[in-house]
């Protein structure tokens, strides 16, 4: 195997590579990434049984071939090297790279041994890139990183009457952003939990419109897929056949008895600076006021506490005061816009946050009970 490729071209694969490859992989193997040279073109895949990345490069190939190396150690030297076109080869059990006057050369492992990735599975629909991205970084931010609950740990994509939807959960906090896009059968319902880590990572690497795929009979099984331009990108569905009716949970508009807007970016900055003497487990509370304010408090002991006030467009009949854990309250806050407002029942009930004239985007919210 002999190719020469671009600088940028390969770093980039390599990494996307290295990000399919598991930190502590079952057997040796798994750490690796597989790179095959043909037809002008230079693949480089990962796998680690789970997840498989897939991404073809243009290349001048002399001689055609495939080696398997660390996909860690060869997405860190390409990113190492220096803007100039990398010459590739394959000598016995080495592969050396040669760009400039660097010179590096790495063991491979036995290829014969790498496992098969499982094929794209068949198409269902289309996206934009960039959307997507962003409603995964407005869901995905609520699924659980407990993998002992692993139905908590997806993002549930709901497809069905032309719309997508995807939700998560922890039990603690919800996120559903509902999306446009382009179904190729609009008839067709379908609902998949894909691990969140999964979905999170994946709808970073896309620009242009994404293809979703995907093979199985039911919500627990087969495989779920991406794919735009030269990468490729599947994973194992995880068992959602008992996700929770979690769409229930949102508060009908009739149980809403006050409603908050507060500018978004203002609102994390107090509440970050609030949180300092928060001890662990400590709520941050918060008052509304019909007057206008917002008062923030929080403290760990009697010795340390926290209060700063910030403005409010405050809608009701009296002041609500309710408490939330910082951090949840921050990461739902960072997915809003400028404007964020708060759709209040009880204080002891969930209360919603979304954007302004957003209805597409919500977040739900678990109230922490106190004693005052």
């Amino acid at each position: 195997m002999k190719f020469t490729v671009d600088k940028a071209l390969l770093g980039e694969a390599a990494v996307a590579a290295a990000n399919a490859t598991p930190a502590r992989p079952s057997v040796p193997v798994l750490a690796g990434a597989r790179v095959e040279a043909r037809n002008g073109q230079v693949i480089l895949s990962g796998y680690d049984y789970e997840t498989s990345t897939e991404t073809c490069i243009e290349a001048t190939v002399a001689e055609p071939g495939t080696a398997l190396v660390s996909a860690r150690l060869l997405a860190g030297i390409s990113k190492a090297l220096p803007n100039k076109p990398v010459e590739v080869s394959l000598s016995g059990a080495h592969l050396e790279l040669v760009c400039g006057s660097a010179r590096f050369t790495l063991p491979t492992m036995p290829v014969e041994d790498y496992p098969t990735l499982p094929e794209m599975p068949d198409a269902v629909g289309t996206i934009s890139g960039p959307l997507l991205a962003e409603a995964v970084n407005q869901v995905a931010i609520a699924a659980s990183r407990d993998e002992a609950l692993p139905m908590m740990t997806g993002v549930r994509i709901e497809i069905g009457g032309g719309k997508l939807a995807m939700l998560a959960t922890d039990r603690y906090r919800l996120a559903l952003r509902e999306i446009e896009w382009k179904p190729d059968d609009p008839e067709k319902t379908l609902n998949l939990l894909v691990p969140a880590k999964f979905l999170a990572s994946a709808a970073k690497s896309f620009a242009g419109d994404v293809t979703i795929a995907h093979s199985g009979r039911g919500a627990g099984e087969g495989v779920f897929g991406l794919w735009s331009g030269s990468r490729r990108m599947t994973s194992r569905l995880l068992d959602g056949e008992n996700y929770p009716p979690v769409r229930s949970l949102f508060p009908k508009q009739d149980q809403i008895t006050s409603t908050a807007v507060v500018e978004t970016d203002a609102l994390v900055a107090v509440v970050k600076r609030v949180s300092l003497v928060a001890e662990k487990s400590t709520p941050v509370v918060l008052t509304f006021t019909p007057g206008g304010t917002l008062l923030v408090e929080a403290g760990g002991t009697e010795d340390a506490r926290a209060y700063e006030e910030t403005s409010v467009k405050f809608q009701g009949d009296q002041s609500f005061t309710i408490a939330f854990n910082p951090q949840y309250l921050t990461d739902g806050l960072s997915t809003i816009g400028a404007a964020a407002r708060f759709s209040l029942v009880d204080p002891t009930k969930a209360a919603v946050i979304d954007g302004v004239g957003d209805d597409a985007h919500r977040y739900l919210l678990m109230p922490i009970r106190t004693q005052r």
